[in-house]
């Protein structure tokens, strides 16, 4: 019997809906899914100011955050049934995202479309660093301080929590109120600044162009609110390239969570899948969930990304061939399970006496 794709129901979400866009809002990953995650009143007002129903301008859920990896076990989702609770890990979507018959006749024919993309935000479609350096240097401003000019400083600017930065890197807060409102300024600044952002990554949409020439479906992850993303696709004239978004409302604990959201609304398993990521821990996440890995050298040099299956330092060095190159030894990697090949020894020769005189 031929398996179909795997599709799941759509997740009542317990929040107002945000306003109706162009952009049409994938579907939830899984339903009744459980992740435990604190819901304060802070979270609920940012969801509030999401939808609408605030006048002040939407804040950002995860920037300035450190995620989890997730999936180091090929843990996914996990949702209840009558009969019990399910677990949907990376083995189990692999095994019921296969294709159908018809699709696997059209990938046949078009094999470039049996793929499925998946973006990060940061760094990879957008130059968020520059953001995130801009809102600390505003911050410093506004507060009177320094920001020292040291190698350490700037990696824990760009890529640790703005707790750990503020407590032990700069030394500027120390009672919680303080932090509090650091933090809360320092999210509005860097809202602020990604508000005026209407350039994607240099080479992107040049990529995006021979990617939908090619048949191949994209998605992008981010830890943004949904609104805040399709605003931001919308100024750079990326929304047409994508064909499905995961945002802060779809609730994803790590960012391996994130990417098996995608993977699940491309309608695509998990192992055909190629993520673009630009921090290592994404390119662990992405290989966690048996995915590809392709990282942009630019905001961690190239030692620190030789975990990834290709790295690049501009969107120009890639061909849609190399998407093929990247499936062409599946099987044969490290660690993977192969069958072991037992030659059999040639017969050795006889050697005769001529016995004819």
């Amino acid at each position: 019997m031929e398996s179909c794709s795997f599709r799941p129901a759509t997740a009542p979400s317990p929040f107002p809906s945000a306003p109706s866009s162009s952009y049409s809002s994938p579907r939830a990953p899984c339903p009744n899914l459980r992740f435990p995650r604190s819901r304060n009143w802070r979270q609920i007002a940012v969801r509030r100011r999401a939808s609408g129903f605030d006048t002040f301008p939407p804040l950002p859920g995860k920037v300035f955050v450190d995620e989890a990896i997730g999936a180091e076990y090929g843990e996914g989702f996990e949702t209840f049934r009558m009969d019990g609770p399910l677990k949907i890990d990376v083995d189990y979507l692999n095994d019921k995202l296969q294709e159908c018959f018809l699709q696997r006749i059209r990938h046949a024919m078009k094999p470039d479309e049996a793929f499925g993309l998946i973006f990060s935000w940061d760094n990879v479609i957008a130059d968020t660093d520059s953001l995130k350096l801009d809102a600390w240097r505003q911050l410093a401003l506004e507060e009177g301080k320094d920001i020292p000019s040291a190698a350490h400083v700037r990696k824990s600017i760009l890529h640790g929590a703005a707790d750990h930065v503020l407590r032990k890197v700069l030394y500027w807060a120390k009672e919680e109120d303080k932090m509090e409102k650091l933090k809360a300024r320092l999210i509005e600044l860097y809202y602020e600044n990604l508000f005026k952002l209407d350039t994607p990554v240099k080479g992107l949409r040049e990529w995006l162009d021979a990617v939908q020439t090619a048949g191949i479906p994209c998605a992008v992850a981010s830890s943004l609110d949904r609104r805040c993303m399709i605003e931001a696709l919308d100024r750079m004239a990326l929304s047409k390239y994508f064909k499905a978004i995961v945002t802060d409302e779809d609730d994803m604990e790590s960012i391996a969570n994130r990417f098996l959201s995608a993977a699940m609304k491309l309608d695509r398993k998990p192992s055909k899948c190629v993520v673009f990521e630009d921090d290592p821990r994404g390119v662990t996440a992405a290989h966690n969930c048996t995915m590809m890995a392709v990282a942009l050298i630019g905001a961690h040099p190239a030692y620190e990304l030789v975990q990834a299956d290709l790295a690049i330092a501009k969107y120009s060095e890639l061909s849609v061939i190399n998407l093929r190159r990247l499936f062409a030894n599946k099987g044969i990697s490290f660690m993977d399970l192969q069958k072991q090949i037992i030659e059999k020894a040639p017969p050795r020769r006889r050697l005769t006496v001529d016995t004819i005189f």
